[in-house]
């Protein structure tokens, strides 16, 4: 399937109404708790984003257990459990063909707190308060030389 080209390569609409559907699902499958795996029974599981492939056959699924531990158990847990949440999954859809579920570490909130720290740093915090509510620099600190 081609790149496409209206949105940059970007994930098209269906693509992400079709993740969001399988976020809901697979979030709904894993809060009710039927699993029998001990990992995944230990642990409240978030799913904060599922992208597709474009030919909807592949479902990346971030999540992150709460507190962000024992992340690799868990991953390796749902990747055990695949074929069955892809099941459970696919009776709370109405797709023609259930995509197939791979499972991933979400960094996102990682990244937002990188960029926290960054935008905390001694220089940005120097660049933000050399500039005047406006967004023009301050030129009261300048002087000329007249």
């Amino acid at each position: 399937m081609r790149p496409d080209t209206r949105t940059g390569g970007g994930p098209s609409q269906r693509m992400l109404r079709v993740g969001e559907l399988v976020r809901h699902a697979l979030a709904e499958v894993l809060q009710r708790g039927d699993l029998t795996d001990p990992v995944l029974t230990a642990h409240i599981i978030t799913v904060p984003e599922v992208r597709m492939s474009p030919d909807l056959k592949i479902a990346t699924c971030y999540v992150m257990p709460l507190g962000g531990k024992d992340i690799a158990p868990v991953i390796k847990a749902l990747a055990a459990n695949a074929r069955y949440l892809r099941l459970e999954v696919g009776r709370r859809m109405e797709l023609k063909s259930v995509p197939e579920l791979r499972f991933r570490e979400d960094t996102s909130f990682d990244e937002g707190a990188r960029m926290d720290a960054l935008l905390r740093s001694p220089q940005v915090v120097r660049d933000l308060d050399d500039t005047s509510s406006d967004g023009t620099p301050d030129t009261d600190k300048e002087t000329d030389a007249e």
